[in-house]
């Protein structure tokens, strides 16, 4: 049995055993120390679900000669979930290619699982790869694991001033919310990002998978040079959704650029489609909306 598997059967039997007091009952876990084992703050998201972002700051990327914000599509980040005396961790660690097999070995050398390699976009330069992983166990030993890991790629980690200020987006933000018809927040660097996600209940091996540990549709919006927009991320989906999403994104001129898995487990089966476009801002969202109207998406607080 390999470590990932007995830790999702020692986690079920704490389920089936323990039952929901015991695991109500289990010592609260110690984020400060696990922001300084992987050397970056975080911040408690809903469900309980600790995130850590870890942007490619370093990098300076371009697709199709626009240059790439790292809150748009270069976004490593950890999303540490506890379940009674053991925690849980996935995400999404992007990296040049160079940089793909010296991190992998070291994920597996710190006992965490791969569960994806591939591509987001199209075109990029450099090129970029995304390494999605998840590991169980002791919260603090995974990101001391994980920061170990990453010692093979240039994401900054540790000891970096945190960036000054920023305008928010200059992009008609309002508008964007109201076609989409959910609220959106700017998260940083003049990227504005609205997600949605799905209806139903999304699980692996019994564990809920929340929004916050990735699984919900992302679209990001970047203000460019020209007054327009770049906007990139991804739909979550089930099988029967693929292609009437696809169908929808290149109805509206959106690029699709990939199509695949993130995890191995989930139930029900999902697949995250890709996407890249640059215009105006209001019009590319009506292209989404289209998409999104397309998939089973959790309707906004508030909404009939």
């Amino acid at each position: 049995m390999n470590t990932r598997t007995s830790w999702h059967a020692v986690l079920l039997t704490l389920i089936l055993i323990a039952g929901p007091a015991a695991l109500a009952q289990a010592a609260p876990p110690d984020w400060k120390a696990v922001e300084q084992a992987l050397g970056k703050p975080g911040q408690l998201q809903p469900g309980d679900v600790f995130r850590v972002g870890m942007p490619r700051t370093d990098l300076s990327v371009t697709v199709k000669g626009v240059a790439v914000k790292a809150g748009l599509a270069l976004g490593s980040y950890a999303a540490f979930k506890q379940v009674g005396d053991q925690a849980m961790v996935m995400g999404d660690l992007v990296l040049l290619d160079q940089e793909v097999q010296a991190v992998m070995t070291g994920l597996f050398t710190g006992g965490l699982a791969v569960t994806a390699v591939h591509n987001h976009l199209n075109e990029m330069s450099p090129h970029v790869m995304y390494m999605h992983y998840e590991g169980h166990g002791d919260a603090v030993q995974l990101a001391k694991a994980l920061r170990q890991a990453l010692s093979a790629s240039g994401t900054p980690l540790g000891g970096t001033a945190a960036p000054g200020a920023t305008a928010g987006p200059a992009l008609p933000t309002k508008q964007v919310e109201q076609v989409l018809g959910r609220m959106g927040r700017d998260i940083g660097g003049g990227v504005f990002q609205v997600t949605a996600p799905r209806a139903e209940t999304i699980t692996e091996m019994g564990l809920p998978l929340l929004p916050a540990m990735g699984v919900t549709t992302v679209m990001n919006f970047q203000d460019t040079t020209d007054g327009k927009a770049a906007i990139t991320g991804d739909f979550v989906l089930i099988d029967k959704e693929v292609n009437a999403v696809a169908s929808a994104l290149r109805r509206h001129d959106i690029d699709v650029t990939a199509l695949h898995n993130h995890g191995l487990l989930d139930t029900p089966r999902l697949f995250y489609m890709h996407f890249w476009a640059t215009g105006d801002a209001v019009t590319l969202a009506q292209g989404l909306r289209s998409a999104l109207d397309a998939t089973n998406s959790a309707k906004p607080a508030g909404s009939p």
